[in-house]
């Protein structure tokens, strides 16, 4: 399964939304990611056709299985990265834009010792 880093960006922000706010809708996806509401439409169809969100008749957005276990480790590499960039005396604010950035293209050996790293560390 390939999926493209806008992609990735989408369901992470499903994640993040449905986390902090119980629901999910378009203009939500739209005012988080400062992007338009017919992007997000645009992108919704592809990922509503790769089987990766359901949209229901309200025009809530829900994750499938697939779409959650995207967007899980998209959200896991996005903290971790970040607390390590702030461990290492980077802003906060420019740690998780960075991570953002990071998260998409790190290999899963990098990222793997960066979480062990970081766990015997006690972060």
């Amino acid at each position: 399964m390939i999926i493209k880093e806008s992609g990735e960006n989408y369901l992470e922000t499903i994640h993040m939304l449905n986390k902090r706010c119980g629901h999910v809708r378009s203009i939500d996806i739209a005012t988080e990611l400062s992007v338009t509401k017919p992007s997000v439409s645009v992108a919704m169809k592809k990922l509503r056709e790769e089987g990766f969100i359901v949209i229901d008749s309200s025009g809530s957005i829900t994750l499938t299985e697939k779409g959650l276990s995207i967007a899980e480790t998209m959200y896991e590499r996005h903290r971790i990265i970040a607390k390590a960039l702030i461990a290492m005396g980077v802003s906060e604010e420019t740690a998780y834009e960075d991570s953002c950035k990071i998260e998409h293209h790190i290999s899963e050996e990098s990222f793997e010792k960066l979480k062990e790293y970081l766990v015997s560390k006690g972060f």
